[in-house]
Protein backbone atom coordinates (compact mmCIF):
# COMPACT_ATOMS: atom_id res chain seq x y z
CA UNK A 1 0.00 0.00 0.00
CA UNK A 2 3.01 2.28 0.72
CA UNK A 3 4.28 2.01 -2.59
CA UNK A 4 0.97 2.82 -4.08
CA UNK A 5 0.59 5.83 -1.96
CA UNK A 6 3.63 7.24 -3.49
CA UNK A 7 3.09 6.94 -7.03
CA UNK A 8 -0.23 9.19 -6.01
CA UNK A 9 1.97 11.29 -4.41
CA UNK A 10 4.53 11.61 -6.82
CA UNK A 11 1.81 12.55 -9.32
CA UNK A 12 0.66 15.10 -7.02
CA UNK A 13 4.18 16.25 -6.79
CA UNK A 14 4.63 17.25 -10.49
CA UNK A 15 1.36 18.56 -10.82
CA UNK A 16 2.23 20.88 -8.04
CA UNK A 17 5.29 21.82 -9.60
CA UNK A 18 3.30 22.90 -12.78
CA UNK A 19 0.71 24.83 -10.72
CA UNK A 20 3.69 26.62 -8.88
CA UNK A 21 5.17 27.48 -12.40
CA UNK A 22 3.96 30.96 -13.80
CA UNK A 23 6.00 31.02 -16.75
CA UNK A 24 3.95 27.31 -17.58
CA UNK A 25 0.65 28.67 -16.95
CA UNK A 26 1.01 31.49 -18.85
CA UNK A 27 2.20 28.97 -21.95
CA UNK A 28 -0.71 27.33 -21.54
CA UNK A 29 -3.01 30.57 -21.66
CA UNK A 30 -1.05 31.31 -24.57
CA UNK A 31 -1.89 28.33 -25.98
CA UNK A 32 -5.61 28.36 -25.14
CA UNK A 33 -5.84 31.48 -27.32
CA UNK A 34 -3.86 30.11 -30.19
CA UNK A 35 -5.78 27.33 -30.91
CA UNK A 36 -9.22 29.22 -30.27
CA UNK A 37 -7.98 31.70 -32.90
CA UNK A 38 -7.59 28.89 -35.29
CA UNK A 39 -10.85 27.56 -34.64
CA UNK A 40 -12.26 30.93 -35.19
CA UNK A 41 -10.75 31.15 -38.36
CA UNK A 42 -11.38 27.34 -39.91
CA UNK A 43 -8.34 26.48 -39.16
CA UNK A 44 -7.25 22.12 -37.84
CA UNK A 45 -5.62 21.16 -34.69
CA UNK A 46 -3.41 18.19 -35.36
CA UNK A 47 -2.31 15.99 -32.86
CA UNK A 48 0.47 13.44 -33.05
CA UNK A 49 2.70 11.07 -30.43
CA UNK A 50 4.14 7.73 -30.52
CA UNK A 51 2.78 4.86 -27.71
CA UNK A 52 1.34 6.14 -24.71
CA UNK A 53 1.28 10.17 -26.50
CA UNK A 54 -0.37 8.84 -29.43
CA UNK A 55 -3.32 7.54 -27.11
CA UNK A 56 -2.93 11.13 -25.34
CA UNK A 57 -3.15 12.86 -29.24
CA UNK A 58 -6.42 10.63 -29.97
CA UNK A 59 -7.48 11.53 -26.75
CA UNK A 60 -7.19 15.24 -27.11
CA UNK A 61 -8.04 15.55 -30.64
CA UNK A 62 -11.58 13.56 -29.81
CA UNK A 63 -12.19 16.00 -27.16
CA UNK A 64 -12.19 18.77 -29.75
CA UNK A 65 -14.04 16.61 -32.73
CA UNK A 66 -16.51 15.37 -30.26
CA UNK A 67 -17.30 17.46 -27.13
CA UNK A 68 -15.92 18.31 -23.67
CA UNK A 69 -18.63 19.91 -21.32
CA UNK A 70 -21.06 20.76 -23.77
CA UNK A 71 -23.53 19.85 -26.64
CA UNK A 72 -21.86 21.91 -29.63
CA UNK A 73 -20.73 21.81 -33.13
CA UNK A 74 -18.02 19.31 -33.67
CA UNK A 75 -14.09 21.42 -34.40
CA UNK A 76 -12.04 20.40 -36.95
CA UNK A 77 -9.35 18.17 -35.17
CA UNK A 78 -7.44 14.53 -35.25
CA UNK A 79 -4.82 12.89 -34.48
CA UNK A 80 -2.44 12.26 -37.51
CA UNK A 81 -1.56 8.32 -36.62
CA UNK A 82 -5.24 7.07 -36.80
CA UNK A 83 -5.59 6.44 -40.39
CA UNK A 84 -3.36 2.61 -40.66
CA UNK A 85 -3.23 2.35 -43.90
CA UNK A 86 -1.44 5.72 -44.34
CA UNK A 87 0.87 4.70 -41.32
CA UNK A 88 1.82 1.67 -42.85
CA UNK A 89 2.12 2.34 -46.32
CA UNK A 90 4.74 5.53 -45.48
CA UNK A 91 6.70 3.33 -42.86
CA UNK A 92 7.14 1.05 -45.03
CA UNK A 93 7.81 2.81 -48.01
CA UNK A 94 9.38 6.12 -46.63
CA UNK A 95 10.86 5.20 -42.95
CA UNK A 96 8.56 5.72 -39.62
CA UNK A 97 10.50 8.80 -39.57
CA UNK A 98 8.80 10.64 -42.11
CA UNK A 99 4.97 9.73 -41.33
CA UNK A 100 3.68 12.84 -39.47
CA UNK A 101 5.95 15.33 -41.87
CA UNK A 102 4.76 13.60 -45.08
CA UNK A 103 0.83 14.08 -43.83
CA UNK A 104 1.64 17.72 -42.35
CA UNK A 105 2.75 18.40 -45.80
CA UNK A 106 -0.09 16.78 -47.51
CA UNK A 107 -3.28 18.16 -45.69
CA UNK A 108 -1.44 20.98 -42.96
CA UNK A 109 -2.33 24.76 -44.27
CA UNK A 110 -0.91 27.70 -42.96
CA UNK A 111 -2.94 28.94 -39.89
CA UNK A 112 -3.15 25.33 -38.37
CA UNK A 113 -2.21 23.88 -35.41
CA UNK A 114 -0.07 20.92 -34.73
CA UNK A 115 0.51 19.61 -31.57
CA UNK A 116 3.33 16.99 -30.68
CA UNK A 117 3.32 14.67 -27.64
CA UNK A 118 6.92 13.46 -26.43
CA UNK A 119 7.70 13.29 -22.72
CA UNK A 120 11.62 13.16 -23.82
CA UNK A 121 11.10 15.66 -26.42
CA UNK A 122 13.76 13.36 -28.83
CA UNK A 123 10.74 12.09 -30.96
CA UNK A 124 12.07 12.37 -34.61
CA UNK A 125 8.94 11.63 -36.59
CA UNK A 126 7.30 14.99 -34.29
CA UNK A 127 10.74 16.49 -35.16
CA UNK A 128 10.87 16.60 -38.59
CA UNK A 129 6.80 17.21 -38.69
CA UNK A 130 7.26 20.44 -36.26
CA UNK A 131 9.65 21.23 -38.96
CA UNK A 132 7.80 21.28 -42.18
CA UNK A 133 5.18 22.76 -40.03
CA UNK A 134 6.87 25.61 -39.97
CA UNK A 135 7.96 26.12 -43.37
CA UNK A 136 3.96 25.95 -43.98
CA UNK A 137 3.01 28.50 -41.15
CA UNK A 138 1.63 26.17 -38.99
CA UNK A 139 1.62 26.61 -35.22
CA UNK A 140 3.26 24.09 -33.08
CA UNK A 141 3.06 23.34 -29.49
CA UNK A 142 5.31 20.72 -28.31
CA UNK A 143 4.16 19.03 -24.77
CA UNK A 144 7.47 17.41 -23.29
CA UNK A 145 8.99 16.86 -20.25
CA UNK A 146 11.28 18.80 -18.42
CA UNK A 147 14.36 19.99 -20.82
CA UNK A 148 12.13 19.77 -24.13
CA UNK A 149 14.75 18.31 -25.82
CA UNK A 150 15.47 18.53 -29.35
CA UNK A 151 11.72 19.45 -30.08
CA UNK A 152 12.21 22.87 -27.36
CA UNK A 153 14.09 24.47 -30.82
CA UNK A 154 11.58 23.87 -33.37
CA UNK A 155 8.30 24.29 -31.50
CA UNK A 156 6.13 27.83 -30.99
CA UNK A 157 5.33 26.96 -27.34
CA UNK A 158 6.69 24.58 -25.12
CA UNK A 159 4.46 22.60 -22.43
CA UNK A 160 7.36 21.39 -20.88
CA UNK A 161 6.27 19.25 -17.54
CA UNK A 162 8.81 19.43 -14.82
CA UNK A 163 9.56 15.84 -14.62
CA UNK A 164 11.69 13.18 -16.00
CA UNK A 165 9.44 10.28 -15.02
CA UNK A 166 7.50 9.29 -18.55
CA UNK A 167 4.13 8.15 -16.98
CA UNK A 168 3.87 11.49 -14.11
CA UNK A 169 4.68 13.75 -17.28
CA UNK A 170 2.03 11.92 -19.16
CA UNK A 171 -0.44 11.91 -16.23
CA UNK A 172 0.32 15.94 -16.40
CA UNK A 173 -0.14 16.20 -20.42
CA UNK A 174 -4.11 14.71 -20.03
CA UNK A 175 -4.47 17.39 -17.63
CA UNK A 176 -3.08 20.13 -19.45
CA UNK A 177 -4.62 19.16 -22.40
CA UNK A 178 -8.08 18.59 -20.28
CA UNK A 179 -7.67 22.44 -19.46
CA UNK A 180 -6.85 23.38 -22.65
CA UNK A 181 -9.49 21.59 -24.01
CA UNK A 182 -12.69 23.41 -22.06
CA UNK A 183 -11.33 26.46 -22.03
CA UNK A 184 -11.17 26.88 -25.55
CA UNK A 185 -14.57 25.36 -25.99
CA UNK A 186 -15.65 27.92 -23.37
CA UNK A 187 -14.00 30.72 -25.28
CA UNK A 188 -15.18 29.73 -28.60
CA UNK A 189 -18.65 28.72 -27.94
CA UNK A 190 -19.52 31.53 -25.52
CA UNK A 191 -20.43 34.78 -27.00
Amino acid sequence: MEKIKNIIQASIDTKQQVLQNPELLATVEKVIDVITSAFKKGNRVYFCGNGGSAADAQHLAAEFSGRFYTDRKALPAEALHCNTSYLTAVANDYGYDVVYSRMIDGIGEKGDVLIGLSTSGNSGNIIKAFEVAREKGIVTIAFTGITGGQMKSVSDYLINIPSADTPRIQESHITIGHIICQMVEEKYFTP
